[in-house]
């Protein structure tokens, strides 16, 4: 599937953010926003504190739930971090830039993900802002699958369950070998 960059990126940006696992410090962020294609991305201790309390927020809105529930957390992820839209030039192509001109990297970083999870849920579907299958993992990701029907954050852990299931069915006793 394919996405524009605030569907895309700053929806997989909001998954990476809800992935961490520790408040980040300022240069532990700068490599994943520059993946991302963050431009402003020099952020203060307080800059990366505001962004470690955005990414809890964004987590909830990751994983099986009831639509109205998923709608309501990126309403409220959209209304603390509203800007005005506006349309950019910058690069000879018109496109919408969701933070403000003169916004802090904190508060742009807010606008594009909160941007980018509606954008998910609005043209592609709810159901594609997963967290992962394996048992023990959990990692939000966004389905970019062409069915929509992704269930692990990677080929890693959905090759991991299948071995786990194998050997759970061995040890059951549902595996026989020929002699």
């Amino acid at each position: 599937m394919h996405f524009n960059h605030y569907g895309g990126e700053a929806a997989r940006l909001g998954a990476d953010l809800a992935n961490l696992t520790a408040p980040p410090a300022p240069e532990e962020l700068e490599p994943l926003l520059a993946v991302h294609g963050i431009v402003r991305r020099a952020l203060t201790v307080s800059q990366a504190e505001e962004i470690w309390a955005w990414s809890r927020r964004l987590a909830a809105c990751f994983g099986p739930q009831d639509l109205d529930r998923r709608c309501q957390a990126v309403n409220a992820l959209l209304a603390d971090a509203s800007s005005r839209p506006y349309i950019s030039l910058h690069d000879g192509h018109p496109h919408l830039h969701y933070g403000a001109v003169d916004a802090d990297a904190a508060a742009h970083i807010r606008a594009v993900t909160s941007a980018g999870l509606s954008y998910v849920v609005c043209h592609a579907g709810a159901d594609r802002l997963g967290r992962c299958a394996r048992q023990g993992c959990g990692l939000a990701f966004v389905d970019t699958s062409r069915n929509g029907r992704r269930t692990y954050c990677s080929v890693r852990c959905a090759n991991n369950d299948a071995v786990a299931r194998h050997r759970d069915r061995r040890r059951e006793g549902g595996v026989r070998r020929a002699s």
